[in-house]
């Protein structure tokens, strides 16, 4: 089980996770039940570059289309192929099989995340 205390949180209810320079990106469990029954994730290309707060892919669901934005400024190192074959992970289990790109970034930008109480306020105390 994640510690969700442990991971840092964006407006857009994204959650990243820190190896090293590395950070795993997927959307909270908050966000996955309000978007419902995922059917379709597309997201950036392994090698590619993204820029934090731009769109970098998409998560379409039965109730609509959400965006995937970058958190963080970085490298692509690893999209979840997984998570593309099934998209139903991103509801089944969002802390874990459910992520969804990992990113090479410099750990100097990680000021703008937020804590897990910062996060659960942002959603009323719904998350």
């Amino acid at each position: 089980m994640t510690d969700l205390n442990s991971l840092k949180y964006t407006a857009e209810h994204e959650w990243v996770s820190f190896d090293g320079d590395i950070a795993t990106v997927g959307i909270t469990d908050y966000a996955a039940d309000k978007l419902g029954d995922v059917v379709f994730v597309e997201l950036p290309a392994a090698g590619s570059t993204v820029t934090a707060a731009t769109v970098v892919g998409e998560i379409e669901s039965t109730k609509s289309v959400g965006e995937l934005y970058a958190p963080l400024t970085g490298e692509v190192v690893e999209a979840n192929d997984a998570v593309v074959d099934d998209p139903s992970l991103v509801n089944s289990a969002p802390f874990a099989e459910g992520w969804l790109v990992k990113i090479r970034v410099d750990s100097a930008e990680v000021d703008g995340l937020m804590d897990r109480a910062a996060y659960v306020a942002l959603t009323g105390g719904d998350a």
